[in-house]
């Protein structure tokens, strides 16, 4: 029996998932839960890193126990993007600023005023969003200079939790490629957007592609948890989105699309090369890498972020916030009195979302939800909507037919969501493995370890361990 943990690192929860994995089966248990915590000072909106180390050096010692004290591995993964600065001593600087601060924002346009998008498209390949690293590292230039200026080294999130543990400074591929930073054709960082921007390439790490060992964890830190051994650190994909698509359970490569639905939805499709032309910079698609050089062709959408936050104040005024009472809400309702723009710029900062959308259907002369269920009525259908029309574009980008979509994630439990994907995009929907992010972090991790020979064998254990829920579309 071989153990390995997989801390999967959300932008709203964190999870410690203990993999077990006997030659032939895959078997979970989540061990350890916690919140991905930020809080506001002064204006601005920070990732609490040290809480969030708390939490994974405590899923080790939890998963040490389950596993009877053999572990073979962990590794991390989490969301794109954020980063955090390391002085010459190997500190930390400042606590790493959250993509949903509003300064982001405010740098957005501005930032294409030095750049032209054209060149930053053709270098990386990255869709168009106010949360990349390109513009978070603008924005330190323009409004905090003394931070880069006194930093030595630059890590992203789950490097910046391997060094924390190992001591090593390096950039996994997956993670390097969110950053609108990485040429994903010659596999590097794009000398060229930095030095038109003045960022500092210098402060980036080594970048290193996956599966790899990172090292094992430092002694002080090993001595904290009790660890009576060394235990290896395992490089996977550390873009929790890269591991997501690794989990995806395709019987063959062609005619299929993914979802992979949390807070963000990535919908998108598994190709062998880039895609870099003008349809697909106007499309704003982008070109992620993913496990084994794969690359993650896809369109980033707002998820259920929006209706979590709704939960959130429903919640507080002693509503079921629960998704089967939200979903059974929702099926009383005749239709959706409301259809959003899911990439609209106004959806992304955590404000009261209620008003928000009530605001959007003013401006757009459709109906102000009145219930409920109106609400997770309209948000669900905004998203099945907005699924459609980024299909056809990959379809037409690709020119190729895509007749069946996987959705994997916490959205694949949703299956009122799930048959509206199926109706409203009129093909099938196969629903599963939620998990997928933990396990695709567990697969690379066995996949580095030699207990898998590759992607390929590794969805074909995730077939045989687990059974997708099938949706096939129905008149409306």
């Amino acid at each position: 029996m071989k153990n390995v943990l997989a801390l999967d690192l959300g932008a709203s929860s964190g999870r410690g998932i203990l993999g077990r994995y006997d030659g032939d089966r895959l078997q979970m248990e989540e061990i350890h839960r916690f919140h991905t915590g930020s809080g506001c000072l002064q204006g601005t909106l920070y990732w609490d890193i040290l809480q969030i180390m708390e939490d994974v050096k405590r899923s080790v010692v939890r998963a040490r126990q389950a596993a009877s004290g053999e572990l073979a591995s962990l590794a991390v993964d989490t969301w794109g993007v954020d980063y955090a600065y390391l002085d010459s001593n190997g500190d930390l600087l400042s606590n790493p600023i959250h993509y949903r601060d509003v300064r982001n924002t405010r740098m957005y346009e501005q930032i294409f005023r030095d750049i032209p998008r054209e060149m930053v498209y053709q270098e990386t390949g990255i869709q168009f969003l106010p949360l990349n690293t390109l513009v978070q590292l603008y924005a330190d230039q323009q409004m905090r200079p003394h931070i880069p200026e006194a930093a030595s080294d630059l890590l992203l999130m789950p490097d910046l939790i391997n060094y924390f543990l190992t001591g090593r400074k390096l950039c996994e591929e997956t993670i390097a490629s969110t950053t609108q930073l990485y040429n994903p054709v010659e596999r590097r960082w794009s000398a060229s957007v930095f030095q038109q921007l003045g960022l500092p390439l210098e402060k980036m790490a080594e970048v290193q592609a996956a599966p790899a060992y990172v090292g094992d964890i430092q002694a002080d830190v090993a001595e904290e948890m009790q660890l009576p051994a060394p235990l290896p650190v395992c490089l996977i994909g550390s873009h929790d989105t890269a591991s997501a698509v690794a989990a995806v359970p395709f019987d063959s490569e062609d005619g299929a699309a993914y979802i992979s639905s949390g807070t963000w939805s990535l919908l998108g499709i598994e190709l062998r090369n880039p895609v870099i032309n003008d349809r697909a910079r106007q499309a704003n698609l982008t070109n992620e890498i993913g496990v084994e050089g794969r690359i993650r062709f896809l369109k980033n959408i707002t998820g259920l972020w929006m209706l979590e936050q709704c939960r959130e104040i429903w919640r507080d005024h002693g509503e079921d916030v629960s998704y089967e009472t939200l979903n059974q809400q929702a099926r009383e309702e005749e239709s959706a009195p409301f259809c959003l723009d899911m990439d609209a710029a106004r959806f992304l900062h955590p404000e009261n979302m209620l008003e928000k959308i009530a605001g959007y259907c003013r401006e757009t002369g459709q109906p102000v939800p009145k219930t409920i269920g109106q609400y997770v009525l309209g948000i669900y259908e905004s998203l099945a909507s907005s699924y459609n029309q980024h299909l056809s574009n990959l379809e037409s980008v690709v020119g190729e037919k895509l007749t069946k979509i996987h959705i994997v994630g916490g959205g694949s439990r949703n299956e009122l969501l799930c048959q509206m994907t199926a109706d409203i995009t009129g093909r099938d929907v196969l629903a599963g493995p939620a998990e997928a992010t933990a396990i695709g972090n567990i697969l690379v991790q066995l996949m580095a370890a030699g207990e898998l020979n590759g992607l390929a064998e590794a969805r074909e254990l995730v077939r045989r361990s687990m059974q997708p829920q099938h949706y096939a579309p129905q008149s409306r």
